[in-house]
């Protein structure tokens, strides 16, 4: 098994103090690391070898031994089970229909979804773009947004409205705030390659705070008990809305829905990775600048780490994620397998220069170390050993870029996701 850099001098005097179990927390507690000479020495989990000690050397027995091992250890440990709810309540309904945008390049639905009908909330509405210049069903991005539909585009026509009980815009208006995100949402260059591309507010899912689980869609997951360490917490909530907006999808005639790759920022992107281990239905996934909890490896606890993140956002992960804070190398699994879980369908993991809070380095691991399970398939990787320079994208059924720049999604990333949509739909 790969592991990330780690000194042997400093290797051998941990073992020998018998400190590395504690994954060095301590020695990070004035501050986040973010120096790779003080990165912990560490062991990253088998990937193939099943947890009863078979070697996993087939596609099939990834698939039917590995593969479901690994799941669970992620529902157990990290995310909390995936949630169960009464599919047969779910209710679509288009309330609104624009074919001017984008100067008539493209046509704006929004399709709202019931999550519990005949009741009306929880739901969230789906703002769906497709191009006008197309010949049937086109395939899919579907990325969560951060403070609302209408502030992707300064467009007056998109409906503009704001979650009940929001934490993002308090006290402003929505049309104070519409196309405040813009420079996020490459609609023309998605657009003008043919594509769809399909966004929700995520909090229309769940609320993004601490609330013990009672908002949202989580009254909706009736088969699980609050008290057990494995609740589906809001990352989990999350990608199950994700889930549904893929149902959603599937009775829209503009949308190829076995054409859909979900793609998320941030906490969004660690939600992207979930939903898509989970949701086998997305043709692939992209994580932007996803971090701890997302595509970085734990074990190396640089930039933001287990137990810090577990600290300022208590309700994104279980009950038992917590209990690793300060014992990273206890845990049972870590995030190349989280990445693993996409094969054989492609993955993009992308990073940011000046984005050291969500260790680029780390995420490159990640994606290098989830290699073994597409080579099972013959599946082509990122092609190198060692992280790429800036604005030099990698890979190709597992791809790769550290952007230069910040903690965002800008026309670069999207002009590789753009790349990278095309590679998966001609490839199939």
């Amino acid at each position: 098994m790969r592991l990330g850099l780690c000194k042997m001098a400093n290797c051998l005097a941990a073992v020998a103090f018998g400190i590395v179990s504690a994954g060095f927390s301590a020695t990070f507690a004035q501050g986040p690391n973010y120096d790779e000479s003080k990165v912990p020495c560490y062991e990253l989990p088998e990937l193939l070898v099943s947890e009863c000690g078979i070697e996993i050397n087939t596609p099939e027995a990834w698939k039917n031994i590995r593969r479901p091992e690994i799941l669970k250890q992620f529902q157990k440990t990290m995310f909390g089970k995936y949630p169960e709810a009464d599919l047969s309540k779910l209710k679509f309904e288009e309330i609104s229909s624009y074919d001017k945008f984008l100067d008539g390049k493209a046509t704006v639905k929004t399709v709202r979804v019931y999550f519990n009908a005949p009741e009306k909330t929880p739901k969230m509405d789906l703002m769906v773009v497709v191009p006008n210049n197309r010949s049937g069903a086109v395939p899919a991005f579907l990325m969560p947004n951060f403070q609302g539909n209408h502030t992707t585009t300064d467009d007056p026509n998109i409906p503009a409205f704001f979650a009940e009980g929001s934490t993002h815009n308090r006290g402003k208006a929505p049309e104070e705030v519409r196309g405040i995100a813009k420079s996020r949402w490459a609609y023309d260059k998605i657009i003008a390659a043919g594509y769809a591309i399909v966004t929700v507010f995520y909090e229309e899912i769940d609320p993004d705070f601490d609330d013990g689980f009672q908002n949202g869609v989580h009254p909706l997951f009736t088969n699980f008990s609050l008290q057990n360490g494995d609740y589906p917490a809001t990352i989990s909530a999350w990608a199950w809305g994700l889930s549904r907006a893929l149902d959603c999808l599937e009775t829209i005639p503009e949308i190829d829905a076995e054409k859909v790759i979900v793609l998320g920022h941030s906490r969004l992107g660690k939600t992207a990775l979930w939903c898509g281990a989970n949701d086998e239905r997305f043709a692939a996934v992209v994580s932007n600048d996803s971090g701890c909890g997302g595509a970085a490896l734990s074990r190396r606890e640089f930039g933001e780490t287990v137990k810090k993140i577990n600290t300022t956002f208590p309700h994104w992960f279980c009950a038992n994620f917590h209990e690793y804070g300060d014992c990273v190398n206890a845990l049972p699994i870590d995030e190349h397998e989280l990445i693993a879980l996409i094969a054989p369908r492609p993955v993009y993991v992308a990073s940011a220069t000046e984005d050291l809070w969500a260790d680029p380095k780390g995420e490159f691991l990640s994606a290098l170390n989830a290699e073994p399970v597409y080579r099972l398939f013959e599946l082509e990787g990122l092609g190198v050993d060692e992280q790429p320079d800036p604005d030099e994208p990698v890979g190709t059924y597992i791809r790769y870029h550290l952007r230069t720049g910040k903690h965002d999604v800008t026309d670069f990333d999207w002009e590789q996701y753009i790349k990278f949509a095309n590679f998966v739909f001609s490839a199939k």
